[in-house]
């Protein structure tokens, strides 16, 4: 685990982590806004997570955990877990004035794969990385805005640490309060190269040939989309696009290093854990939403009286529910899904929720569950070889978890889906269908071509406008 220094961006030496204290502090925080907070502290890592009006941004880093390189899946979510663990719990008094006791959490995520390795455009994202930030904004549909500080002290040195963060918190509101956006408006060119249209069709037949023969009944088959701007874009502004467009998903901004950032909008979640409690969506099968209300109805009964995508929604819902089973109690499905509509696409969705066994918490449930066949396909081992030999790139944090978890085992993680990667000018778009049994791969290319449109409409949304040129041939997908 790696402790990094309460100045913003600065890392230095500290004592061994078992001998320090985590305190936190709290202060109310009308009027600060999650677009100021993080544009105001640019140059820092920063993240921002929402669902409908809920959310939460933070910027700066108390304290960094990862898993050790090589760590398989079970090790890489314990070892985090684990380190997680060393610095709580919070050690601010009950009661006292400007005081807030709170379980702390750590935000970021996993990549796909267990032994993957940072580089190229995933440079800043190993296996797994989590950050207790430095500072925290929450906001909800309360109304209510909150600032909180994090920081580890020396025994015997928390009152002092405390006292500071009370006094840099009061300023810190006032610099965000008072900031006034002064950059100008994004006017960029931005060239977009796609996978070759061919060969991903091809891939898709091959998926098919393999179903046919019995080595899966299902692969999620992705492709990627590069777009190489002529001007820096904070991904801030892109995020905070993401979210007024698609308030109807989980939004996700995580930036552990200055230019280097994945964000999206993902349809569903895989593991939640609240007071006990599990909840999931399995999400799958798709279709596009209609121009008008006549329209969409009569997509939306396509798509439920559809027999191969109510049979892929089926195929993930059942096996989540069956991974579920060691560690929860009863397990609540709806009968039927219903159809989940967003921004520009429709899917199959139902719910679920089930109480844990006690001492169970969510990155438990996460090693499990991730990745489901939603993201991965079936059976979940020959699904992943079969994804490594056909996918001409690494999909690094793509359709792995991210989100947040605390200390006392609760937690939101959905997938990276609907995303990009950031490296400085450089952004790699991802998109994926799950192939199955009567799949026509024209139909899917198109699906996919939808699942690029979040992120692309929040770019144009930004200023930059996307030119598509020819397709990147076979075995050019980059790394």
């Amino acid at each position: 685990m790696t402790v990094t220094s309460q100045s913003e961006g600065a890392r230095s030496a500290a004592p061994p982590v078992q001998a320090l204290r985590l305190v936190t502090v709290e202060i109310p925080a009308e009027g600060m806004q999650a677009r100021a907070f993080l544009l105001q502290g640019r140059g820092v890592a920063r993240g921002f997570w929402a669902r409908g009006e809920d959310w939460v941004a933070h910027r700066g880093v108390a304290v960094s955990v990862d898993a050790a390189p090589g760590s398989s899946d079970a090790d890489r979510f314990h070892d985090v877990r684990s380190a997680a663990v060393a610095v709580a719990p919070v050690s601010s008094p009950d009661g006292a004035a400007g005081h807030a006791r709170a379980a702390p959490r750590f935000y970021g995520g996993f990549s796909f794969r267990e032994g993957h390795a940072s580089g190229d455009v995933w440079e800043a994202f190993p296996s797994a990385l989590f950050h207790l930030p430095e500072w925290e904004l929450v906001g909800g549909r309360d109304g209510g805005v909150r600032l909180r500080g994090w920081a580890l002290a020396a025994p015997g040195r928390e009152s002092e640490v405390e006292a500071r963060l009370a006094d840099d918190l009061v300023v810190l509101r006032g610099e965000v309060v008072s900031f006034v956006d002064a950059a100008d408006p994004v006017r960029a060119e931005g060239r977009g190269i796609e996978t070759d249209r061919g060969a991903w069709e091809a891939a898709v037949s091959e998926t098919l040939d393999a179903i046919h023969a019995g080595r899966i009944s299902k692969a999620v088959l992705a492709r990627t989309l590069d777009v190489s701007i002529t001007t820096g874009v904070d991904p801030v502004r892109v995020a905070m696009a993401l979210w007024d467009a698609n308030r109807g998903t989980h939004v996700f901004l995580f930036e552990p290093e200055a230019g280097h950032a994945i964000l999206g909008a993902a349809p569903e979640t895989v593991a939640t854990i609240e007071a006990g409690m599990f909840h999931a969506t399995a999400v799958a099968g798709s279709i596009r939403r209609g121009d008008d209300d006549e329209e969409q109805r009569r997509l939306a009964d396509r798509l439920l009286s559809s027999e191969k995508d109510r049979s892929e929604q089926r195929i993930a819902l059942d096996d989540m529910v069956a991974r579920l089973t060691p560690v929860c109690g009863a397990v609540e499905v709806a009968p039927e899904p219903h159809v989940l509509t967003l921004a520009r696409i429709q899917h199959l969705e139902t719910h679920i929720r089930a109480p844990v066994t006690p001492g169970t918490d969510v990155l438990a449930v996460l090693s499990l569950l991730h990745p489901t066949p939603a993201v991965c396909g079936l059976p979940r081992d020959e699904a992943l070889l079969f994804l490594a030999e056909e996918e001409p790139f690494r999909r690094g944090w793509y359709a792995g978890p991210v989100g947040w978890f605390d200390t006392e085992g609760n937690g939101v993680f959905a997938p990276a889906l609907r995303m990009g990667v950031m490296q400085g000018e450089r952004w790699r778009l991802f998109a994926g269908a799950g192939i199955v049994e009567g799949s026509v791969p024209y139909l899917e290319w198109e699906e996919t071509r939808i699942k690029f449109e979040p992120v692309l409409r929040a770019l144009a949304a930004v200023g930059v406008d996307v030119t598509m040129e020819a397709s990147l041939p076979p075995g050019d997908g980059g790394s």
